[in-house]
Parts: C-alpha cells; sequence; structure tokens
C-alpha cells in the first residue's frame, strides 16, 4: 500500500478527489497533496475514507510512481472546493486565531522569533506585543544570509530551500524573497478556489489553454540555492502541472516553449500553439493583462508570417532556439485550410476589433491580474476580446497571497478579492485613522470595516510576519465572515515634490482623461510612466507617453494641459498656482520606449510573467531614466495654470 506520514498542519483545501489502493515499492518521494482532510491517525488506504472537516494538514507521500498516478487520476471536485471555502469563511475569525498559532509554532525555534522574545508563545496579544511592523528593508539581511547559504533557521523553522525574484520594476532591481513549500500550496488553493466559482459560472469542458506564460532562468544563489522569480519557480513544479491538468487548464504551448531562452520566440510559438490548437481554447490567459495586450499587437505584426507557417507546414526562421524548433516540428503539418480560414478572418477585421473570439470561437473569456497598474490596458483589451468576459485573477505578491476572486462576473474595475482566512494571518492599518505623525494600531481580518480603506499586513509561513505589502485595499463587503478587498493603490506616494501627493491611481485617473483627446485623432497611449524632475527649481512632473502614430502638436499640448488639470489634490494645485510646483512637462516617446524598457529588465533576469511597467521612475531607475529620456521625440509644457 502507499505509505503515509502526516507531518505538520498547513492550509490547504479538498481539492483531488483520489482513491489510491495500489501496490509500490517504498521509495521515498515528496509530493504535496489536496485532499479532504484526513484523521491524522489513519493510514491512507482504501479502505479508510477520508473524514470530513473545516481545517486542513499536510501529507508527505512515498510512492515513486504518484505523480503519475496524480496526472491520470487526478480530478478537481469542485463543490468541495467551493464548501469547504464556505466553512473557512463562516468561521474566519477561529481560523485566523488557529492560522496564527500554527504559524508560530512551526517557526518558534526560528532566530527572527526568538530574539523578539516570543520564548514559544502563541497567543495574539504576545505576537503583537513583540513583533515589530516590517518591510522588506528590514528583513533583507536575513534573506541575504539564507541566499549565502546559513542552513539555520533563520526566518522559519525549517530551512529555505528556493528563493524567488521579484519583478525588480519599483526599486530597479529584483529582491530576494524565500520561497518554500508552504507558498507553493497557499498558491494552488488560491487557484483552485477562484477556478471553483469561475467554473460555476462559465464552464470549461475538456479542451486548453491559450496562456501566454513564460520563464525566466534559474540560478544558484551564493549558497547554492536555486533561484528564479516567482512563476518560474512555480511553472517548474510537476505538481503544478497536474494541477493545471485537473483544472482543465493545459497549456496548448509544450514546454519547450515555455521555459525557452528567448522571450520573443517563446511569444511567437505561443500564438502558433494557440491557432493550431484554435478549435480547443477554452480560455485565454496571462499572469498580467499587459502580456496579453502585447501578444496581441504582436500578432498584429506577424500574422502573415504565423499563416505560412501553418500552411507549408515549416516554422519560420525566426524560432532559432532548437529546444523551440524540435518541439514545435511535432506539432506544425501543413494545413492551407486553416492557414485561409485564418487569413480570411483577420482580413475581415476592422482594426482588429474581436480578434480573439474571431481567432478562437470555443473561448468563454479572457483572464488575468487586471487591478491596479493594469488597469490603463483593459480598453484595448476590451477591443481585442470583443464581447468575451474579461475576468480578473488573483490578489496576491511575491511575498504571498491574500485573496481570490469568488464574483468572477464582477467587472475588472469592480473586482474583489475574498482573504483566505488560513493562508496567512492578516491585519489591516486603518487609513482614516492615519495622520503625519502618528499611525493607527491594526485591527484583525474580521474587525475591519464596509468602505474604509487600510494597509495590509501579512504572516505566513514563509518568514514574514507583520510584513507591509505595500498596497492599499478598500473593504467593499464580507462573504460570510471574511472581507472581500478591493485594490486601490500602492501606500508609497508616486509623485511629490513638496506638499502634493499623488499615487498611482492618481497618474492612472489623469493619464485616461487626456487619453481621451487622442481619440479625435484615432490614437490611443500604449503605454506611459513618469519622472519628478528636480534639476531646476521648483520642479515639475514628467509624464512620458508612447502612442501608436501621430497626434496632432495641439491635441498633445492640450493633451498636456489636461494632465496638468487631472492632478486635483490640494497640496498640488495649490503649488501650481503659486508656482512652487513647475509647469507639468509631457514627452512623447519613440515608437518601441517601452519593449526597450522590458528587454532591459529581461536582461536583469526579469520574467515577462511577471513584469509590470513601472509608472514611476525614480534615482534607484537611473537605467530606465535614461532608455525614456534617449527616446523622447517630442516635448510639451502645460499652461492649465
Amino acid at each position: 500500500m502507499v505509505n503515509t506520514q502526516v507531518l505538520s498542519t498547513r492550509g490547504l483545501p479538498p481539492a483531488l478527489s483520489l482513491s489510491l489502493s495500489f501496490s509500490t515499492a517504498s521509495v521515498p518521494i515528496r509530493v504535496s497533496l489536496a485532499l479532504y482532510k484526513i484523521s491524522p491517525s489513519l493510514p491512507l488506504t482504501s479502505a479508510s475514507p477520508p473524514q470530513r472537516s473545516y481545517s486542513t494538514k499536510r501529507y508527505r507521500i512515498c510512492s515513486p510512481s504518484l505523480v503519475n498516478m496524480l496526472e491520470k487520476m487526478g480530478t478537481i471536485n469542485l463543490d468541495s472546493v467551493i464548501e469547504e471555502f464556505e466553512a473557512m469563511t463562516i468561521d474566519a475569525g477561529r481560523v485566523q486565531k488557529e492560522t496564527l498559532k500554527r504559524i508560530l509554532r512551526e517557526n518558534s525555534n526560528s532566530e527572527y522569533l526568538q530574539s523578539l522574545g516570543l520564548a514559544g508563545r502563541t497567543d495574539l496579544e504576545s505576537f503583537r506585543a513583540c513583533v515589530p511592523i516590517v518591510t522588506h528593508k528590514d528583513l533583507e539581511h536575513y534573506i541575504q544570509r539564507i541566499a549565502d547559504g546559513d542552513s539555520a533557521p533563520i526566518l522559519t523553522g525549517t530551512p529555505i530551500n528556493t528563493i524567488s525574484l521579484s519583478s525588480g520594476t519599483t526599486q530597479g532591481k529584483p529582491k530576494y524573497v524565500p520561497f518554500n513549500d508552504e507558498l507553493f500550496d497557499t498558491t494552488m488553493q488560491i487557484y483552485q478556489t477562484s477556478f471553483a466559482f469561475r467554473n460555476r459560472e462559465y464552464p470549461i469542458e475538456g479542451g486548453k489553454a491559450l496562456q501566454f506564460i513564460y520563464s525566466s532562468k534559474q540560478f544558484k544563489t551564493k549558497g547554492g540555492l536555486a533561484a528564479g522569480t516567482a512563476t518560474t519557480n512555480l511553472f517548474r513544479s510537476s505538481q503544478y502541472k497536474s494541477t493545471m491538468k485537473a483544472m482543465q487548464s493545459q497549456c496548448c504551448s509544450p514546454d519547450e516553449v515555455i521555459f525557452g531562452p528567448d522571450f520573443h520566440q517563446s511569444l511567437y510559438c505561443h500564438l502558433l500553439c494557440g491557432l493550431l490548437y484554435r478549435d480547443e481554447v477554452q480560455f485565454v490567459s496571462s499572469t498580467f493583462a499587459h502580456s496579453i495586450v502585447h501578444a496581441f499587437r504582436t500578432f498584429e505584426q506577424v500574422w502573415e508570417e504565423l499563416c505560412n507557417d501553418i500552411r507549408y507546414g515549416v516554422l519560420t526562421s525566426r524560432i532559432a532556439a532548437p529546444c523551440i524548433r524540435a518541439a514545435m516540428s511535432k506539432l506544425l503539418k501543413p494545413d492551407p485550410a486553416l492557414a485561409d480560414l485564418i487569413h480570411k478572418k483577420c482580413s475581415g477585421l476592422i482594426n482588429w476589433y474581436g480578434l480573439i473570439p474571431e481567432l478562437f470561437p470555443n473561448a468563454k473569456y479572457i483572464y488575468g491580474i487586471m487591478t491596479g497598474s493594469m488597469e490603463p490596458y483593459l480598453k484595448k483589451l476590451r477591443h481585442y476580446g470583443g464581447e468575451l468576459p474579461l475576468l480578473s485573477a488573483d490578489y496576491g505578491a511575491s511575498e504571498g497571497w491574500v485573496g481570490a476572486n469568488v464574483n468572477p462576473k464582477l467587472s475588472p474595475k469592480s473586482a474583489n478579492f475574498a482573504v483566505l482566512p488560513n493562508i496567512g494571518y492578516f491585519e489591516f492599518i486603518p487609513l482614516k485613522e492615519c495622520t503625519d505623525m502618528l499611525e493607527a494600531k491594526p485591527v484583525g481580518l474580521t474587525e475591519v470595516k464596509v468602505g474604509q480603506e487600510y494597509e495590509i499586513l501579512v504572516t505566513n509561513s514563509a518568514g514574514f510576519y507583520r510584513y507591509r505589502l505595500g498596497d492599499v485595499v478598500k473593504v467593499v463587503s464580507f462573504h460570510n465572515k471574511t472581507p472581500e478587498l478591493q485594490f486601490i493603490c500602492r501606500r508609497n506616494l508616486l509623485l511629490n515634490i513638496n506638499i502634493d501627493k499623488n499615487t498611482e491611481k492618481d497618474l492612472q485617473l489623469a493619464v485616461e482623461a487626456a487619453a481621451n483627446l487622442l481619440a479625435e485623432d484615432k490614437r490611443e497611449v500604449m503605454d506611459f510612466t513618469s519622472h519628478v524632475d528636480r534639476s531646476k527649481e521648483p520642479g515639475h512632473y514628467v509624464i512620458f507617453w508612447e502612442i501608436n502614430g501621430e497626434a496632432s502638436d495641439d491635441t498633445l499640448q492640450e493633451c498636456c494641459n489636461c494632465l496638468d488639470r487631472s492632478f486635483v489634490d490640494a497640496g498640488y494645485v495649490s503649488s501650481r498656482k503659486v508656482n512652487s510646483i513647475a509647469p507639468l512637462e509631457l514627452r512623447v516617446l519613440r515608437g518601441g520606449t517601452f519593449q526597450k524598457i522590458l528587454d532591459h529588465y529581461l536582461g536583469l533576469g526579469a520574467a515577462v510573467s511577471q513584469f509590470k511597467t513601472p509608472r514611476y521612475v525614480g534615482p534607484p531607475n537611473d537605467a530606465v531614466l535614461r532608455i525614456l529620456c534617449g527616446n523622447v521625440i517630442k516635448s510639451y509644457f502645460s499652461s492649465a495654470f
């Protein structure tokens, strides 16, 4: 029989319903399973049925063939996933307390917690009294020691063996983030939960997913730990693949395309694979909306070349990587009829409106992160998607997950995320009660109030305790006893010279208002970012735009004025009126500038799956600022004040 052993608690919902009654040699191999909770005293056999409960356990199963068994037998019991979520959220307060106790107990021997004087205590009062609120900077030296090979229990009770890299778009370089089994399992829990609710509204039946996902290179840290972006660590997992298969979310593209050495070649082949499986594609997705828009903007340029590949069954010479060519040669056969069909559909489109449903007639929706800095891409995504629903993916960060989208029918701008109370302990700083001199005391998950905004703190099993994610969220409702959060913006100020305070959201609203004026010239803002120029006194805001084609000088001057007027922060308006902030400057960029910025980050080891255009370019991002300034073709100063 399968040899089983329960090692420790962990927050996993029921997900895979399996009947395991086979014999095997007991060769140790670790596989994490999301099952119904099974009593710790019972072995996993066909004669010992699982017992339902509202919490979950961690199981390690020894079997050399269990991964293959999962791929053959695993199916997600969606009703059970939803039932478990409902049970957890009804009792969210208790689940939160148990989750905190579990995290503190499992990591009580860590150097970090011991240095704070917790002395093994797991109660909330001691936790808040002893453990400070921290940022990544406060933990950098601990994480660096882990990356350098110190195997002592530094931040967690058990050693960290993998390092994730953040996107690096905020500070100009990626930051190291501990990655362990617990983070992986909460990722799977989030995916399974949101899929269960999504599939209830938009059921998919078999088929494939056109997923624009990419893996960056993994490397070894000084201490020999595997390091890569969070998405790279995820995509390389066999359990991720088996879970995606169980969720009917298998990627059209072979692994050689996902893990290809060159992003541009991988993107081309993702598009080609999607076309080859066009009738089987059930949905189109990527980590971020930006990647989907980028993919179909690329399609506009290469569609005829793709048709030729399909017509003759020969891959274009632009794909030079041997591993990708070999994999694609197994899929690509001459198909003149398919080539003619795609050519006819593309030729019949007006300005590429409705491209996605035309190419993929059985697609049910488009899926990816569409909130926050992704909102500016929604207009273009709707254009490509036609009438297809846009569904926003879940809420989290490289440091850990927060909530799942259990209301998939809401529009991306209204999307909210129900906090899963067993994946971490969450606290919320009420921003309404904060002043410039004093920060309000955090409140617990069930103590937040609808309509108020908070900064979120995360405590999880990856070594983060009372950690600032840096996000501002708004509580819009409750799902049972757990809050549903709407992402508002990053808390750190984006544009600031003296008393002015403008956030990423303020910038986004200003750009949206000004971009509407471009419609008169049938132009659109492809991408944008900002900068504060203090080279002369007084300083001024600089907005960088890349637009498709040319717009008239009169239109761009009015866009510049509109940008300036659209920053309605009282400090900014008053400063502009007395000229303590100089006129805003709009700099128009050469086409392809933001592609150069993307290539710059890829060169630093970032993955396209995690890339977000930096909305503010400050001193740490000097290399990006040089790219921007070196590609300015026109400049306009506001005359709005």
